[in-house]
Parts: structure tokens; C-alpha cells; sequence
């Protein structure tokens, strides 16, 4: 089991794979949704997806590394608490939890030249959280896939 989960990046192809079941698990989280903050949520995704071919793909892929780094403090302290699930974990800090992840995104905002990719992410931000903290459970046993 890793100790630092950026070191699962060492791996050969291990940022590929985990950019394609980060991809799968936003699909997933988006069909189980539903009401007028999930539309927007779908809306968005549809225009990042469909207006810019393979930017989301590769936008994922480059996220992978910031994200166990974001990540890492909350493994460490789940590795030094002795175990259980780490979804459970990061369930209970929740909130804390999504505002790191969101520091991802949000950094990727800013320096972003890609306009509609920028509105689509403003038009979603302000619920953002809550969706997140939604997937935690999923985001656990995705880290503790790769971190085994």
C-alpha cells in the first residue's frame, strides 16, 4: 500500500488508468442525478465534452496528479487512524475534502484560455461542493484501488 499517493503516478500508465475511472465516475455520478442543479450539472458537461474534443480527456489526465496531491493529507491521516474505508473517511470531512478538490479545478480555471469552458465551470461552481461530497464514497474506493 502506498504511503503517498502521488507515488502511485511511478507506476507505469497508472495516471492513464486513473484518469479513465475518474472519467467513468463522472459519468456515473451525472446519470444518478437529478432536478435543476443536476441539469446544469449535465449541461456543462455536455459542453465541455462535446465543444472541445479531447479536452476533457486530457484535462483529466492532467488533473490526476494535483488531485492525490490534494488528496494526501487526508490519506496520511486515514493510514495513521488505522484503516476502515477510506470513502467513509473522507465522508466524515466532507466539506473540507470538496473545497481541496475544487482548489483543482478552480486553479484550472483561472488560467484557462478556453472561454467556454470557463463559463460552463462558473455556471456549476457555486454547487460544485455538495456534488462532490456527494462522490465521496466512489472517490475513496477509486484512491484505494490504486493505492493497494
Amino acid at each position: 500500500m502506498y504511503s503517498a499517493l502521488p507515488d502511485i503516478l511511478l507506476s507505469d500508465g497508472a495516471q492513464q488508468q486513473i484518469a479513465a475511472d475518474c472519467r467513468v465516475l463522472v459519468e456515473q455520478e451525472l446519470s444518478a442525478k437529478s432536478g435543476v442543479s443536476a441539469s446544469a450539472l449535465k449541461v456543462a458537461y455536455k459542453a465541455v465534452t462535446t465543444f472541445a474534443a479531447g479536452y476533457y480527456q486530457s484535462t483529466v489526465e492532467s488533473m490526476v496528479p494535483n488531485l492525490l496531491h490534494r488528496l494526501q493529507p487526508f490519506w496520511a491521516d486515514f493510514r495513521a487512524a488505522g484503516g476502515g474505508q477510506f470513502g467513509d473517511y473522507l465522508v466524515k470531512r466532507s466539506e473540507e475534502v470538496s473545497e481541496s478538490v475544487l482548489a483543482v479545478t478552480d486553479d484550472m480555471a483561472q488560467w484557462s484560455q478556453r472561454g467556454s469552458i470557463v463559463k460552463a465551470y462558473n455556471a456549476v461552481r457555486g454547487g460544485a461542493g455538495k456534488h462532490i461530497e456527494a462522490a465521496l464514497p466512489a472517490v475513496g474506493a477509486l484512491v484505494e484501488k490504486y493505492a493497494a
